[in-house]
């Protein structure tokens, strides 16, 4: 069974000095101001040498993909491997501390970092990952992966209109995106469409999915100011809309109208999934260690609400909570170590229970603190808010429970 070892407890500790020093003085301006989270995001990257070693890692993957070797994917391993299951808990750490206070800053970090530079290096040309991919990885520049449009939320592909249509050697996109995370700052955008056969609108969905790779200043896409919402912050959301975007062949990712796009995006979404666990973990935390201290020091009817079964009880099952969402944590770091990763049905069982655990843990919380927890000074009251698109983003519950019910039919 893993556990944090002492050199993860170091680390985590150095990560929560960074986030106390960094992050929680800015609060109020990432929550409520118009402070964008990028160059804190940096300081970060460069602090703990992240962008360094992601370019390193980058630039071995590179020549390996030059020299003719076979790409580096993780495969079974038949004894287990301390050093990958170490590489992985070290990535988790940042996501469980920052999250404490700030998950939306997880949220525009992974997104830029994580899900665009991946989309790029697992169906791009060689080409298109070493223009575009370094910048992604040191957050130089700030991407976006949009697929969501107005239309089209839990059926992202069956209802998208967003289209690409082919014009000599350039093709020309239209469409709007929605609920784009980075979107109004984004400088980079993979951007998920279809491809225009000629067959009206409404006849043509099983026509070819195609990605395109974008700069955020391409004339004739607009990025919307970012959008006001109920949680998370400090992740600018925000709209596309693209009018007649005239771009060349070598901005359609991969270079191949047959590269299968649709399957990408499912490996985005599988790895989105996964990764709510270590989101889910940081904010549970904190809600038990903001818990655990007001249930000791508020006093009503003469003695600490922590004497009283009923907050007693919220508090066990907060632990619980706390435990189970760990444990999915650790299974995800030793799964690694063995070489192997969740598939998409265990991926959605993983977000579904952490996010549902995740927000009752929340609303316990402001039930705890009364009204202190229903004020914006007390945390539990944006953790709450926050908590909440876990159950939506990534696929929402129902989106999971169906993804779940039909593996095992299949089975």
């Amino acid at each position: 069974m893993f556990e944090w070892s002492e050199q993860h407890k170091q680390i985590r500790g150095m990560i929560r000095r960074f986030v106390q020093t960094s992050i929680v003085p800015h609060r109020d301006a990432l929550e409520f101001g118009e402070m964008p989270p990028y160059d804190i995001l940096r300081k970060l990257l460069r602090s703990f040498g992240a962008d360094e070693m992601a370019l390193a890692q980058f630039q071995a993957d590179i020549a390996r993909e030059k020299s003719g070797a076979a790409p580096r994917d993780r495969k079974p391993r038949a004894e287990f491997s301390s050093g990958a299951a170490d590489a992985a808990a070290m990535r988790v750490l940042p996501i469980l501390e920052i999250s404490r206070h700030s998950p939306g800053m997880i949220t525009a970090l992974g997104v830029s970092v994580g899900l665009t530079s991946t989309a790029i290096m697992k169906k791009g040309t060689l080409a298109q990952k070493e223009a575009f991919v370094p910048p992604l990885l040191t957050l130089e520049k700030v991407g976006a992966w949009a697929i969501t449009e107005p239309g089209s939320g839990s059926d992202a592909f069956g209802a998208m209109r967003s289209t690409a249509r082919r014009d000599g050697d350039f093709y020309v996109l239209n469409g709007n995106k929605t609920f784009i995370t980075n979107g109004p700052y984004a400088d980079t955008i993979v951007f998920i469409c279809k491809l225009d056969d000629g067959r009206p609108l409404g006849e043509g969905e099983e026509r070819k999915v195609v990605t395109f790779v974008l700069d955020g200043d391409t004339p004739g896409l607009v990025r919307s100011k970012p959008l006001r919402k109920m949680g998370l912050h400090a992740s600018p959301t925000g709209e596309l809309f693209l009018t007649d975007v005239r771009v060349p062949k070598d901005r359609l990712l991969g270079e191949d109208e047959d590269a299968p796009s649709r399957e990408g995006a499912k490996d985005t979404f599988t790895n989105e999934r996964t990764a709510v666990a270590a989101m889910a973990l940081g904010i549970v935390e904190r809600c038990v260690e903001l818990c655990t201290e007001y249930a000791k020091t508020r006093v009503q009817f003469g003695r600490p609400i922590g004497e009283f079964q009923l907050i007693q009880l919220k508090l066990a099952k907060m632990a619980v909570a706390r435990m189970n969402i760990q444990n999915l944590v650790f299974r995800q770091i030793e799964l690694a170590g063995w070489g192997r990763s969740m598939d998409i049905a265990e991926a959605s069982s993983c977000k579904l229970y952490c996010a549902q655990a995740t927000m009752e843990v929340c609303l316990e919380a402001v039930q705890l603190f009364g009204g202190n927890g229903y004020m914006a000074e007390y945390q539990v009251e944006q953790l709450c808010r926050d908590a909440k698109v876990l159950q939506i983003y990534g696929g929402t519950d129902e989106i999971q429970i169906s993804q779940i019910a039909r593996t095992m039919m299949a089975g």
